[in-house]
């Protein structure tokens, strides 16, 4: 049976759909370290829809002031009180500059905070990406870890940089307003307040209804961007293979689904600013008839009643806003569920070294149990490797020989037995001194955008040039880097294109050795190298394998005839263990291999 933490690793990361409160309380960790240019930024926040609820008094009090001019005339000579009119001017003016103001230092104070946090968040992802177990990158598309560390962290960005000041300032100007309402005329605030708890029943009933299309329309994304991945990384054998229309056909679904959640959340979360503007329309209708009646009949200033239809079209503002603003913040939790679900996943359980080792004496695989899934791979693997011997590990395809290596570098926990070295158990060092022992060269060379220097320079911190141009000749470099133009300072493209194969071999080899690792992993290194470099490159292997433990995985067994220890698999079990010769005498699993490949290379030299 798998162990429970890789079960864990592969499945873990199904919806946990987080409560709207539970995102919240894991985005305020996040944002604590950041929060008091967030706080200044809202206060700020608090200060314009201050300054949004003072402006319709001040020009109400400037028709009012008119009226009442005009009023005093009786119909003789009509005397404007200017003083007081340039007075109420002066204060809308100073209203206006201070709402001004106040929307500046908001809008930095809070983009400062805000995209600090979403560094940080972005941070917490990475970390989480290092300390995940490998079973889960197995389990999961790449596409979907590119979608949580782009798609889902602007979303989060974009919900708190552009929504969350409209929010707190909708709710603060709509109590305000109604606040004013009040203290203006009783019965129309009676009119405007009725149909509020109608237009949250429309707001809720449809968040309700979109808010799981939104947790699809994140999905979908996701998929679209494993779609776009996986199309790009595969370019070469879709052109070769005349596959582009496989390829639109897969694109073309992920993007239809792409359109239809997109499309169906979006309308569905926009009928609620249609409806809420309906409600407000006959709200605003019933005041001014109300209202008019009660400005000929001498009840109320005319500047009041300015005042409160202001007020009603000011209410119906922050209304539409939190309608429209329902979408980004239906997004922004599919995109906190998504990732904070993700930062909840269970790691690596992180060990410390208890004995640091400094030199390989001895490795034992005793009595090994491990499955990747329910059916068992490995049920009894025993093994002993001595100081600076090589191992060579043979079979099938699919036989279990990466996964050996795999479980020395422990990258996988067990299901049971114990991997040794010095007689330590592995788990009892911790994940960084672990790999620090051990140097990899895959049969697919890793390299990234940049100069060969910097490529080289990966292996380790603070390398001498010495060192550098020593590792180049030992690993027969020398001969690539002279026919570059640029040599050490050529810029590698996406995926090393511009290397051969074999180059890229003799490039990792070079890192690996600047390594200086105490135990070498070749994962059939020189399957995929032509013959012109194979030479090169066996003789660079040889070179980085001089005192140092290795295990070599070989498909062509002329490679490993030297080994001091050849491991055969079959099916997750070692068959066989043994010299070449040894096993060559044996007539078994090994000698049939051997003797098929070199009927097959005869019968290639014969036509």
């Amino acid at each position: 049976m798998p162990s429970k933490k890789m079960t864990a690793a592969i499945h873990n990361d199904l919806p946990k759909n987080l409560t709207f409160r539970q995102c919240l309380q894991h985005l305020y960790t996040f944002i604590r370290p950041n929060q008091k240019k967030l706080w200044a930024g809202l206060v700020m926040v608090v200060i314009t829809n201050l300054t949004y609820i003072a402006m319709p008094v001040a020009e109400g009090r400037i028709t009012s002031q008119l009226q009442m001019d005009v009023t005093a005339a009786n119909g003789g000579p009509i005397h404007v009180q200017m003083d007081v009119i340039v007075h109420l001017i002066t204060i809308l003016l100073s209203i206006y500059v201070v709402k001004i103001t106040g929307q500046f230092l908001s809008t930095i104070w809070m983009t400062d905070s805000i995209q600090k946090t979403m560094y940080d968040l972005r941070n917490a992802i990475e970390h989480k990406i290092n300390r995940l177990p490998v079973a889960y990158f197995d389990a999961h598309k790449t596409g979907d870890l590119l979608s949580r560390i782009t798609n889902d962290v602007e979303t989060v960005s974009n919900a708190l940089q552009q929504t969350l000041s409209r929010i707190i300032g909708a709710f603060l100007s709509t109590t305000l307003i109604l606040i004013m309402m009040f203290t203006i005329n009783r019965v129309m605030f009676g009119m405007v307040v009725l149909g509020i708890p109608l237009i949250i029943a429309i707001s809720v009933f449809i968040v309700r209804k979109t808010q799981p299309i939104f947790d699809e329309q994140q999905e979908a994304l996701a998929t679209l961007n494993s779609t776009v991945n996986e199309m790009y990384g595969g370019l070469s054998e879709i052109m070769i293979y005349n596959q582009q229309d496989f390829a639109k056909k897969a694109f073309d679904e992920a993007n239809e689904r792409m359109y239809k959640t997109s499309f169906k959340a979006q309308t569905l979360s926009g009928q609620i600013g249609p409806w809420t503007t309906i409600v407000i329309y006959i709200e605003i209708g019933l005041c001014c008839l109300y209202g008019i009646f009660q400005v000929i009949s001498g009840h109320l200033m005319l500047g009041s009643l300015q005042a409160f239809i202001r007020y009603i079209w000011n209410v119906n503002d922050p209304l539409s806003q939190l309608s429209s603003l329902s979408s980004a913040v239906q997004s922004a939790f599919s995109g906190m569920n998504r990732l904070f679900s993700f930062l909840d996943l269970d790691e690596e359980e992180q060990t410390v070294t208890k004995k640091p080792i400094d030199e390989i004496k001895e490795i034992d695989f005793r009595h090994i149990r491990f499955s990747y899934t329910d059916q068992p791979l490995m049920e009894d693997v025993s093994f002993h490797v001595d100081r600076n011997q090589t191992v060579a590990i043979v079979g099938h395809t699919g036989a279990g020989k990466t996964t050996l290596t795999n479980l020395l570098e422990r990258y996988y926990p067990l299901d049971g037995g114990q991997i040794a070295i010095n007689g330590q158990n592995i788990n009892d060092l911790s994940f960084e001194d672990l790999r620090d022992l051990i140097g990899l060269v895959l049969q697919d060379p890793w390299l990234f955008e940049g100069t060969i220097e910097e490529n080289l320079k990966y292996a380790r911190d603070n390398l001498s040039d010495e060192q550098i141009h020593k590792a180049i000749e030992t690993a027969r470099l020398t001969e690539t880097l002279a026919a570059l133009p640029d040599g050490l300072q050529t810029e590698l493209n996406e995926d090393a294109q511009n290397l051969s194969q074999g180059e890229k071999q003799l490039l990792t080899i070079a890192r690996a050795l600047l390594k200086d690792p105490k135990i070498l992993i070749l994962d059939e290194a020189t399957s995929s190298v032509d013959t012109r470099l194979e030479k090169r490159l066996q003789a660079a292997m040889n070179e980085v394998m001089k005192n140092r433990t290795c295990f070599v995985i070989a498909h062509r067994l002329s490679t490993i005839l030297n080994a001091n220890l050849i491991l055969v698999m079959d099916h997750g079990d070692l068959v066989e263990s043994g010299t070449h010769e040894e096993l060559l005498a044996r007539g078994g699993t090994y000698a049939r291999l051997y003797n098929s490949q070199f009927q097959d290379s005869d019968l290639n030299l014969a036509e």
